[in-house]
């Protein structure tokens, strides 16, 4: 190199991702870790992990998180870990959740890492018969009411808020993408799974989908240096939910909401469905959202039409 020649720019520091082992936080491994070293705790196996990431077997909860921050010295975390799983007890849910996501604030604060992203959902907003046609960031988080699985996403969402303020000197951008369609297992997705998909007689509302790819480029983009705020990221135009599941290839059985209700009553009380009754409100009502903030200050905008989002479902090859 002369004189003349700039100097190469350094190689961005490690990242470090929660919830690795999850399908949506494997493709966030593979986008990254071609660029920067990654770290991914998770107390699941990660198949396949790539030899370049750097995957620890653990609770993030435990001690050794603190020394993965403290050896490691991440320059980002992007949280993924939050647990979804309607059948977990109240209890389990707020360790999880709520306190150990207080515990990876503290480590994050306590090593002076410069950028912290969590994934929240457009779901803490709440499918109601009052909301507009689109909410923006400022919008009320109304989802968890009787809904424990979602007034923990609440929280959280709401420590990542105050943080945001208590921290200035990290850049914490929460992310609130809309229902999430592809490889992973979530509501949305494996309500589209099924061969014949029970909808609400009387009831059409318009949804918003994401493929789950799209997640993972605002993911990235939000690592970018100077990226802070709330941003609410949704997918291609929205669609009546009958044209949804038409798209999915599936047939739609329109139900009355009392019957609708009492099955899932009974099929959740013998474990034979994984969908409680309170999701009943998202293919009621209108949950939709404003993603211009994101499209302006993230350069953000989907890549995968409507038509691709809903094929995603179906592909269940390895990530």
């Amino acid at each position: 190199m002369t004189l003349c020649e700039p100097a190469p720019a350094p190689a961005p520091g490690p990242v470090l991702v929660t919830g690795i082992c999850g399908r949506l936080g494997r493709s966030l491994a593979r986008r990254l870790h071609r660029e920067r070293h990654v770290i991914g705790i998770d107390r699941r196996e990660f198949r396949g992990c790539p030899k370049d990431i750097s995957h620890h077997r653990i609770d993030f909860r435990r001690k050794q998180t603190k020394d993965i921050f403290r050896l490691e010295r991440p320059v980002a975390v992007v949280h993924l870990g939050v647990m979804h799983d309607p059948r977990a007890s109240q209890a389990e849910h707020h360790t999880w959740n709520v306190a150990g996501f207080q515990k990876l604030l503290d480590y994050v604060s306590q090593y002076e890492v410069p950028k912290l992203v969590v994934l929240s959902s457009a779901s803490v907003y709440g499918p109601r018969p009052e909301n507009p046609q689109f909410l923006g960031e400022d919008s009320p988080l109304l989802g968890g009411a009787g809904f424990v699985a979602i007034s923990d996403l609440v929280e959280v969402d709401m420590l990542a808020q105050s943080f945001f303020w208590r921290r200035p000197a990290t850049e914490t951008v929460i992310l609130r993408p809309v229902n999430i369609l592809g490889k992973v297992r979530n509501g949305p997705s494996n309500y589209l799974r099924r061969a014949v998909v029970p909808t609400l007689l009387g009831h059409d509302p318009m949804v918003q989908v994401i493929h789950q790819q799209d997640v993972v480029r605002a993911i990235a983009l939000a690592l970018a240096p100077g990226a802070r705020g709330i941003f609410n990221i949704a997918g291609p135009p929205p669609a009546a939910l009958s044209r949804v599941i038409q798209r999915a290839g599936r047939t739609r059985l329109p139900l009355p909401h009392f019957a609708l209700r009492a099955a899932l009553r009974r099929l959740w009380a013998v474990r034979a469905t994984s969908f409680p009754e309170p999701e009943l409100d998202f293919i009621r009502y209108v949950c939709m959202v404003d993603d211009g903030r994101a499209r302006r200050e993230l350069g953000y905008a989907p890549v995968h039409d409507l038509a691709a989002a809903v094929r995603a479902v179906d592909d269940l090859s390895y990530c």
